[in-house]
């Protein structure tokens, strides 16, 4: 049976090669693939956000009782990436390397932060706590993301 957690972290490899193919093309101030590479990473990285907010961290949260733990966290620093997607697509629209290469960088920090957390520590425990419900969860996130696809 296949795991939340390699569910997951195939989701982030994949939103990881997006960003490094937009960040790839902008740098080669190559702005027309920059911008389909960038609006697939964006995409791509709201949908993870939006499969563990409404599918994975409410299942754990019942499963477990823990509302205020590190679904609250991981929550939180999705609303920061968020934050730097929104001035990352601007500095995009405008053009501007500097500014999307700066935010970039950050962006690339925080998520390679999260993402250790995640599939070190709470996917795990996902997995543990919501055994009894890892085929139906895994099930619905891939239909998910094969339907956004």
């Amino acid at each position: 049976m296949i795991s939340i957690r390699d569910v997951m972290t195939t989701d982030h490899k994949r939103c990881d090669a997006l960003y490094a193919q937009a960040e790839l093309y902008v740098s080669n101030n190559d702005w027309e693939n920059a911008q389909i590479f960038a609006n697939d990473f964006i995409e791509s990285l709201l949908s993870h956000f939006t499969h563990e907010e409404e599918i994975l961290f409410p299942a754990f949260e019942d499963a477990t009782g823990m509302r205020h733990g590190p679904t609250e966290m991981m929550r939180h620093e999705h609303e920061q990436m968020r934050a730097l997607v929104s001035e990352l697509d601007i500095a995009l629209k405008e053009k501007n390397r500097d500014r999307y290469i700066g935010l970039s960088e950050t962006l690339l920090i925080y998520m390679q932060q999260h993402n250790m957390k995640e599939e070190q520590m709470l996917y795990p425990m996902i997995d543990t706590d919501c055994a009894d419900r890892a085929e139906e969860l895994t099930k619905d996130i891939i239909s998910k993301t094969n339907h956004a696809a």
